[in-house]
C-alpha cells in the first residue's frame, strides 16, 4: 500500500523538479485541479489512473519511486529495482495452473480461465472473495482481471 505522506512529499519533489505549480501539473497530466488539490493535502489516495498519467506525461518518473521511494528520480535506465515482486510464474501451487501458459510461448497473459483456477485456489486458503488481481510488467503495461 502506498504511503500517503512519502507520495506527497514525492509528488511534490516532480512539482518542484519541472518548477510547475500543482495547477499546472493538474492541467499537464490531464485531471482536475481539485483532485490534485485532495491529493497534496492527504484527503485522497492516488489512484491507478493518476499514477499511470504522471508516468505517461513524465516518462523520467520511476514507478516504484513515485509508489514506495525506491529507485530513483529521474530514471535511470540501466538500474535494477532488487525488490522486484516475483514474477507470477514462479509462485508454487499445489497443482501446476500455468501448464496451458507455459506451452504458450506466443502469450505472456494468463487466460480467464487459469485466472478462476487461481481464484479457487486462493479463496480456498481465505474466506475472502477476490475482487481484481493486476498484473504489472515491468515495459509499464498491465493486465486487470475482474473475476
Amino acid at each position: 500500500m502506498v504511503n500517503s505522506e512519502d507520495f506527497i512529499k514525492r509528488l511534490e519533489f516532480i512539482i518542484d523538479y519541472y518548477s510547475l505549480s500543482a495547477s499546472s501539473l493538474a492541467d499537464k497530466i490531464g485531471v482536475q485541479r481539485s483532485s490534485l488539490s485532495h491529493l497534496l493535502s492527504g484527503r485522497n489516495k492516488p489512484s491507478l489512473d493518476f499514477i499511470l498519467k504522471i508516468l505517461e506525461v513524465f516518462p523520467e518518473v520511476d514507478l516504484y519511486w513515485i509508489l514506495n521511494g525506491k529507485g530513483s528520480f529521474p530514471k535511470n535506465e540501466t538500474q535494477k529495482i532488487s525488490t522486484a515482486p516475483t514474477p507470477i510464474t514462479e509462485i508454487k501451487f499445489e497443482e501446476n495452473l500455468f501448464e496451458e501458459t507455459e506451452k504458450q510461448e506466443t502469450s505472456n497473459l494468463i487466460p480467464p480461465k487459469r485466472i478462476s483456477n487461481i481464484q479457487d485456489t486462493l479463496t480456498s486458503l481465505n474466506t475472502d472473495k477476490i475482487e481484481k488481481i493486476v498484473i504489472f510488467y515491468t515495459n509499464g503495461k498491465f493486465v486487470e482481471y475482474n473475476p
